[in-house]
């Protein structure tokens, strides 16, 4: 059977996965469900983890990975180019060509991919299909494509409804041009020679399983691979060692099915290599030479995963040890590239452990993870990695897209201004801008909140990381203060109503504080202690005005996204299993005064 590897690529939302779901019913795999199987991803209706599927169209197989469109799992999609032989590059009809899908399209034009571009949801109210095929002509142009590559073939798509046309007016039946569109232009990825060849196979993905431990999913590029079978693994510093395969598996839908032998151009999943990782080779000699190692893109940010020592510590979360934390941080190494983690000397709860991640977001989906398995902890604010080259001070700097509405135009680019974003690029149509700035890391940390209320909701923010940059220098990012607790307690309405003009409130009535939690952020930039659990004076007096009814403005729900943004550095955010609250790292007033006076 012919075989044909693609992965589907686009900027966040723009439908890779509906188009991928859409796909799998056409042929045959309705009742497996969506791809995104994630509790987190159907939440959040976004792809976190690319994912491997196959399809049967015509006699031939289509091997079909998933990749996450938002820039903080970009080490997901850079691995899954290796592996296969084309991508279909998928534009929004409306929004056209995103951070992301510069991001994406690069590094598959690199690899010397041709890709298929499918220009979907082309039923969009104010889609224009024909402006948006010009946009994408000119990024491909940009980026420096081949004749080749420019010479993309194009198809049109509404993956929710599963249809696809070769053309806009065309008839719109099922998803059958697409499909032939595949097999038209992707080379198949196994020829009979190639299966003659001595064997050699690399890792792009990694997967893990409670009985067979850690997983390798690989492309087969020569050879056979069999169960049972000792096998040589090249790593990436140039040593070799040996395994044997336990158990081969190959893809039919979104399920694995055991196998004992697959051939060259296949994608498989293997088991029995326990410290198999990224970019290795698998080859069934020694002296076999190692394909090029997959890269994958330094970390951005870091931050401090601690034990909680919080006056509420141990109350909801069943694994609260630094032990336990350390093991769970191990577990996630095996699976997540995009992560780092500096162990330190052990497990102290005072240190903790450094984590180094892809962006807020890829932060935030881990600790949202850990909290759902009972894992109780705090953590201390990001800060971005600062390198130094050549005597140069160097930060990361992120490609920012903006589209807004034009009347918010001016105070959006004033805030940015203050965060040492530089416009590099500025369009308008009709009453639509859409606005391209530099920034650095450290300038987008905690300003996406900030922009969801400058435009009362209707913008689209996205970014992508470009590289780093000589420093910025400083940057006064929070105007605001924070309203501390100073005493512990129930939170009453009545104090709360006291403090609403104050500033915003991260609580409502009845809620457990203690001394030193953060219960709410001031309209002035100073700190404030407050007591949030007194009560109304109780006597016997009555008169007008004295009886007024309490108006509460509904609070500011604290997410982990929302507590990574908001926290300054002398916080911590406490997650465990049911809350997420803001603490000062010192409880007490004269505790923190101590430490201010210790730092200056």
């Amino acid at each position: 059977m012919e075989i044909r590897n693609i992965a589907i690529i686009a900027h966040v939302d723009h439908g890779k996965t509906t188009l991928t779901d859409a796909i799998m019913t056409q042929c045959g795999h309705a009742d497996e469900g969506s791809m995104d199987s994630n509790a987190l991803e159907q939440e959040r209706g976004i792809t976190i983890y690319a994912k491997n599927t196959s399809v049967n169209y015509k006699g031939t197989k289509i091997n079909i990975v998933d990749t996450p469109g938002h820039a903080d799992f970009g080490s997901e999609v850079e691995r899954v180019l290796r592996s296969i032989d084309t991508v279909l590059l998928v534009v929004d009809a409306q929004e056209g060509p995103m951070p992301q899908t510069r991001f994406v399209l690069k590094k598959s034009l690199e690899l010397g991919l041709k890709p298929i571009v499918v220009i979907n949801k082309i039923d969009k109210p104010a889609a224009n299909a024909h402006q948006t095929h010009e946009a994408v002509l000119e990024l491909f142009i940009e980026l420096g494509a081949s004749d080749a590559q420019i010479d993309f073939p194009t198809v049109y798509a509404i993956g929710r409804e599963g249809v696809a046309m070769k053309k806009p007016d065309d008839p719109r039946k099922d998803l059958s041009p697409l499909l032939d569109t595949i097999l038209e232009h992707v080379s198949p990825a196994n020829t009979p020679e190639q299966a003659n060849l001595p064997l050699k196979a690399q890792v792009f993905n990694l997967g893990y399983d409670n009985f067979l431990g850690r997983l390798g999913i690989c492309r087969i590029y020569d050879g056979i691979i069999r169960d049972g079978e000792d096998v040589f693994v090249k790593e990436i510093d140039g040593t070799t060692s040996t395994g044997r395969i336990t158990k081969l598996f190959t893809f039919e839908g979104k399920q694995r099915v055991e196998t004992k032998e697959a051939k060259a151009g296949d994608i498989v999943m293997i088991a029995g290599l326990p410290k198999i990782y990224i970019g290795e080779t698998i080859a069934d000699s020694a002296d076999a030479t190692a394909l090029p190692a997959i890269k994958i893109d330094e970390p951005t940010i870091s931050l401090q995963f601690l034990v909680n020592n919080s006056p509420f510590a141990g109350r909801e979360g069943k694994f609260v040890t630094g032990r336990q934390i350390r093991e769970r941080l191990e577990k996630e190494l095996e699976i997540n590239v995009g992560l780092k983690v500096d162990f330190g000397g052990g497990d102290s709860s005072t240190d903790g452990f450094k984590v180094f991640g892809r962006g807020e977001l890829h932060i935030a989906i881990l600790l949202e993870n850990m909290r759902r398995e009972g894992y109780e902890l705090q953590v201390s604010q990001p800060h971005v990695i600062v390198k130094e080259e050549n005597g140069q001070k160097l930060e990361p700097f992120e490609e920012l897209t903006i589209d807004i509405p034009q009347e918010y135009s001016g105070a959006i680019i004033e805030k940015l201004g203050k965060r040492k974003a530089v416009m590099t690029d500025m369009k308008t149509h009709e009453n639509q801008v859409r606005m391209l700035f530099d920034i650095p890391t450290r300038g987008l940390l905690g300003y996406r909140n900030a922009f969801t209320i400058d435009t009362k909701g209707e913008g689209i923010l996205a970014s992508r990381f470009v590289d780093f940059k000589p420093y910025a220098g400083e940057i006064e990012k929070r105007e605001s203060g924070s309203m501390t607790s100073m005493a512990s307690g129930k939170s009453l309405g009545f104090s709360l109503w006291n403090l609403q003009d104050r500033g915003r409130l991260y609580i409502g009535p009845a809620v457990e504080v203690y001394e030193g939690m953060v219960i709410g952020d001031t309209a002035k930039g100073d700190d404030l202690d407050v007591n949030p659990t007194k009560g109304k004076q109780l006597s016997n007096m009555r008169s007008s005005g004295k009886d007024e009814a309490l108006m509460l403005v509904p609070h500011y729900e604290l997410s982990i996204e929302r507590g990574l943004e908001l926290m300054r550095d002398d916080e911590y955010l406490e997650i465990t299993p049911k809350s997420v609250r803001l603490r000062k790292k010192f409880l007490t007033e004269l505790d923190r005064a101590r430490s201010k006076r210790k730092d200056l």
